[in-house]
């Protein structure tokens, strides 16, 4: 079994959540069952598949998770790229939010190529 808590992917998705559940408590009311909850399920859903996949014997398996994981993550960019074109995201919010997710799509592809070549 891996250590989930070792992986810098983790590490990053972890904090992408909570930006992502801090920005979006400022969404608009109607949105809680919309793309509220569709951004923060995705967003949750990172590091979970993370975790779960960590927890998974084979390498074939921990890279299908990782692969989720990664679905997930361009998921949440493009939710989060039309919460900024609806104007729901403040100014503060978008910069963090923005570059985290771009990071964590970095380092966790870097993560699945590098297992994909083992």
């Amino acid at each position: 079994m891996r250590d989930h808590t070792k992986l810098r992917a983790f590490e990053l998705s972890d904090e992408l959540a909570v930006l992502i559940y801090r920005a979006t408590l400022k969404f608009p009311r109607e949105e809680m069952y919309g793309l509220t909850s569709q951004m923060r399920r995705a967003a949750i859903s990172v590091p979970s598949n993370i975790v779960e996949g960590c927890a998974r014997e084979s390498q074939v398996e921990y890279v299908r998770f990782l692969e989720i994981a990664f679905g997930s993550l361009r998921e949440l960019h493009y939710q989060f790229g039309l919460s900024k074109r609806l104007g729901y995201s403040d100014e503060h919010g978008i910069s963090d939010c923005d570059s985290k997710i771009v990071e964590t799509e970095k380092v966790l592809g870097a993560l699945i190529r590098s297992m994909r070549k083992h």
